[in-house]
């Protein structure tokens, strides 16, 4: 039976759903954590292979940019907190302990404007299926309650996954695919996992690789890692085995 703080949540989640117009989903979530928790901005992703995630919903611009950075750059608080299956608690970007931890993405975290940020695991152990990233704009960490309740809210999300899935009465670990079909993110994720695939044929390698590939040209060229994936899956772009990218002759 959910506990008080649980209910509590919920009903915060339930009420910008009833704002909103619509069935209460991830993006209720991220909405009320702004409202109810000491942070600006909130981001939700969830994995699709073990080197790929896809960004759900984010509330403003810097969550949207410190999304797209993690992604792309393979570093930071929410790799950690995937890899881990633990909150990773950021309380000042701009502490060189934490720059010398994730030398790509914390200077550029720093430069969005976010000063502390927080990746909280959709879900308990290693192998978690998304992360709930929080970000403040000042230093300064979550503890006692506001840790609590912001874990709360991280549950109520890994929850809404879960019954995304058409077979929730038998499903054991949240359904990223199912939430993403449902906030309309499907082809979103169907063009950075069809190149993917594809650079696994042009390159030799295998998904995580590619993957890997996939994220550094997309960071080599500043570029967002689903813009990359459209131009290899449009074949306006061709990833050699010997790692050169390339335009293809003739389109």
């Amino acid at each position: 039976m959910p506990d008080s703080r649980a209910l509590r949540v919920l009903e915060l989640v339930a009420l910008q759903a009833r704002r909103r117009g619509g069935q209460v989903d991830v993006r209720d979530v991220c909405a009320a954590a702004v409202e109810a928790l000491p942070v600006d901005g909130v981001g939700i992703s969830a994995m699709s292979t073990p080197a790929l995630r896809h960004i759900l919903h984010t509330t403003d611009r810097i969550s949207d940019e410190l999304e797209e950075l993690q992604l792309t750059l393979g570093e930071g608080p929410c790799v950690d907190a995937l890899n881990s299956g633990r909150p990773v608690l950021s309380d000042d970007l701009a502490d060189q302990e934490l720059h010398a931890r994730w030398p790509a993405f914390a200077p550029a975290a720093h430069a969005t404007g976010a000063r502390a940020l927080f990746a909280l695991p959709l879900g308990t152990g290693r192998g978690a299926p998304g992360v709930l990233d929080m970000y403040a704009a000042r230093p300064g960490t979550l503890e006692g309650d506001v840790l609590a309740d912001a874990l709360a809210f991280a549950d109520t999300a890994a929850t809404l996954l879960v019954l995304a899935s058409p077979s929730v009465g038998f499903v054991q670990q949240p359904d990223p695919g199912a939430m993403e079909h449902a906030l309309g993110y499907d082809q979103y994720r169907a063009e950075i996992d069809q190149a993917v695939g594809m650079l696994t044929e042009q390159m030799g390698v295998g998904p995580e690789e590619a993957a890997v590939r996939l994220r550094a040209y997309a960071y080599a060229q500043s570029q967002k890692v689903a813009d990359i994936a459209v131009e290899v899956v449009t074949r306006r772009l061709r990833f050699d085995p010997d790692g050169t990218v390339r335009v293809p002759e003739g389109e």
